[in-house]
């Protein structure tokens, strides 16, 4: 049986605050009511790369740009393949239309929650290799 894959974006600002997005508080969806990081599934035949694109389009209406491959990690029965970019972004400014809302996090705040999909193992290894 295949895994499951997936990929994510660490979007990342200026003063290095992560932008996470609340999920939806719906019992149907894996985490509900948890923030994670922006991502999806890959849908058949798409590449990583194209899939974090499509989904940072369908679910914030953003055009990426260059990104840059992190990490591939296996969580939950699913392969996430892990890009980043700093990108500063004026929250009132992006349409949301999966999730409740979008934040920024410090390295500190991001301590004092747990995110889906152990995304806090995640950012740790982005935190200490990247910035």
């Amino acid at each position: 049986m295949n895994k499951i894959q997936g990929c994510v974006i660490i979007l990342f600002n200026s003063e290095k605050k992560i932008l996470l997005v609340l999920r939806d508080d719906k019992d149907s969806i894996p985490f509900p009511n948890t923030w994670n990081l922006l991502g999806g599934i890959l849908e058949n035949g798409e590449s990583p790369e194209e899939c974090i694109r499509r989904e940072i389009k369908e679910e914030i209406e953003i055009e990426l740009g260059n990104i840059k491959f992190f990490q591939k990690y296996n969580v939950y029965e699913r392969e996430h393949y892990i890009f980043w970019k700093k990108i500063d972004l004026e929250l009132t400014q992006i349409k949301l239309n999966e999730g409740q809302r979008l934040a920024y996090f410090s390295k500190d705040e991001l301590d004092k929650y747990q995110l889906a999909f152990q995304c806090n193992d995640i950012l740790n290894d982005f935190f200490s290799q990247v910035l």
